[in-house]
């Protein structure tokens, strides 16, 4: 009996010591699975902040490019009133008139820009003369607005010297008209309006941003288009103003907001998101990481390396989809092969399209030797170098892409002034080639990098995308056949050299 009764202190004990050993196990298991939860959430913070504010920022960019695109557009369709001659000589104020041919010029002025006019939901597609005489469409809602004063008040709105143009909105605290003017002559001003909700088709974001707020504002931060649906005129939240104010082109992210503003001309575009919205479900798998670990003691490590997995893998899907979105080839710093092909098919495939352009295709030669010879990472360093040197040859109005391993192809929507397209074309790809001539590599410098160029002109050598770069290749074709190193125009192949 006192056998028994000395072993029970001794099975208690060893029972104590092991139920202190599972708490303890308990514990230490839980802690770790904290921890491993804790360091796990946070680096998912951090790569999701970085990897949403790196891409908001591209969105911005791109919604500036939409607009710049847009703006772009709405300039030519304007400039296209001048196809008819009698719209820049014709003057109204000039007393020497004769009216029965002041009538049939103004009708045969209104003719061409009400022909005009459909291509687009214009307000206002008219000329204004200085003695406040209109020719074609001018809403009454603008003659209203601007009254007797119509022709000084949309001269005010010419804010670029050089082209003599300008975009303006607001007058008389109107935000719902945009208005574009251009001086005609010295006593004349064509004049374009639409409204401000005909920009719904230039600020579409992504459907994993679905919930930012794009608004493009002026300079005193008067909203002048919301993707929401915000009032036209009023003031852009104060939260806003004072992340953005003196700022041109940033992306800023805080506990609050995310942020990215860009300057086109003399507006803003802001792109912005609560914080707490875009890691809303972040913040929700951190909830049910934590309540896991409480729970499932033993199995805490399991738990927890399941519910990371589970984290990270939305995480990787936005991070995805959000990266399908991006536009820059991040080798080269240029367009991509899917946003240069999808710029290039909306410039080259417009039926509307009637101004001239040009399509460069370069190919780096025998650049698999390059890789065979010195390894891909100078292979890397010839692709960087050649897409720096086309974004300094071209002009910034031109696309420049990467549209295969050694391809490049660039769109040109830009020459110099006065300039016919295939003088500036051939002085770029002379420059080119001048370029390759000093262009050398590996590690002493020793191995000699060129490329073959080929170049086709819209609309003699095709029109449509597909068309413009068969051309190209045709005549990238006769450049590799040549010997390399050069380049050759498609009107320059004859038939013979054509067929491939």
């Amino acid at each position: 009996m006192k056998n028994k009764e000395h072993s029970r202190p001794s099975i208690k004990k060893i029972q104590h010591i092991q139920t202190a050993m599972i708490i303890g196990y308990a514990l230490i298991v839980i802690l770790a699975v904290a921890v491993v939860s804790q360091l796990a959430v946070r680096k998912t913070d951090t790569v999701l902040k970085s990897k949403v504010t790196s891409l908001t920022s591209s969105l911005g960019v791109q919604m500036k490019l939409n607009l710049d695109s847009y703006i772009s557009r709405m300039e030519t369709i304007a400039t296209l009133a001048f196809g008819e001659p009698s719209s820049y000589t014709y003057d109204a104020t000039d007393p020497n008139n004769d009216e029965f041919e002041a009538i049939n010029t103004e009708k045969l002025i209104s003719d061409k820009l009400y022909s005009l006019c459909i291509m687009e939901n214009f307000v206002d597609y008219g000329i204004v003369y200085r003695n406040n005489r209109t020719v074609g469409k001018i809403s009454n809602a603008t003659s209203s607005l601007f009254g007797e004063n119509i022709y000084s008040e949309l001269s005010s709105m010419i804010t670029r010297t050089r082209t003599n143009d300008g975009w303006a909105t607001g007058y008389g605290n109107d935000f719902r008209h945009i208005y574009y003017v251009k001086k005609v002559h010295e006593n004349a001003l064509i004049v374009i309006s639409f409204y401000a909700n005909e920009l719904d088709s230039v600020f579409d974001n992504p459907e994993t941003l679905s919930d930012m707020e794009i608004e493009l504002v002026n300079q005193d931060y008067n909203i002048l288009y919301s993707k929401s649906g915000s009032e036209v005129g009023d003031r852009l939240s104060d939260d806003i103003i004072d992340r953005i104010k003196g700022r041109g082109s940033a992306t800023i992210m805080d506990d609050e907001y995310l942020i990215s503003v860009n300057t086109c001309d003399d507006w803003y575009v802001v792109c912005s998101i609560p914080t707490a919205l875009i890691l809303s479900e972040k913040n929700e798998m951190k909830f049910f990481i934590y309540l896991a670990a409480v729970i499932a003691a033993a199995a805490a490590v399991v738990i927890g390396w399941i519910l990371s997995y589970r984290i990270t893998k939305p995480v990787k899907q936005t991070v995805t989809n959000l990266d399908t979105k991006a536009r820059i080839d991040q080798l080269t710093g240029i367009f991509n092969k899917k946003s240069f092909e999808e710029y290039a098919h909306e410039r080259l495939d417009n039926d509307d399209n009637t101004s001239a352009c040009a399509m460069v295709i370069l190919d780096i030669d025998d650049f698999k030797s390059v890789n065979d010879t010195l390894g891909h990472a100078f292979g890397d360093i010839v692709l960087a170098r050649t897409g720096s040197m086309l974004r300094t040859t071209f002009s910034g109005e031109d696309y420049v892409g990467r549209i295969g391993g050694d391809e490049f192809c660039v769109l040109v929507n830009h020459t110099d002034d006065g300039m016919d397209i295939k003088d500036y074309v051939r002085g770029k790809c002379e420059q080119l080639c001048r370029m390759f001539d000093s262009n050398y590599t590996g590690e002493n410098n020793d191995y000699k990098v060129s490329a073959s160029i080929g170049a086709a002109f819209s609309p003699q050598d095709g029109r449509g995308f597909d068309d413009m770069y068969s051309a190209c290749d045709k005549a990238l074709y006769i450049s590799k056949r040549s010997g390399k190193d050069t380049y050759t125009f498609f009107e320059n192949i004859s038939e013979s050299e054509g067929a491939k």
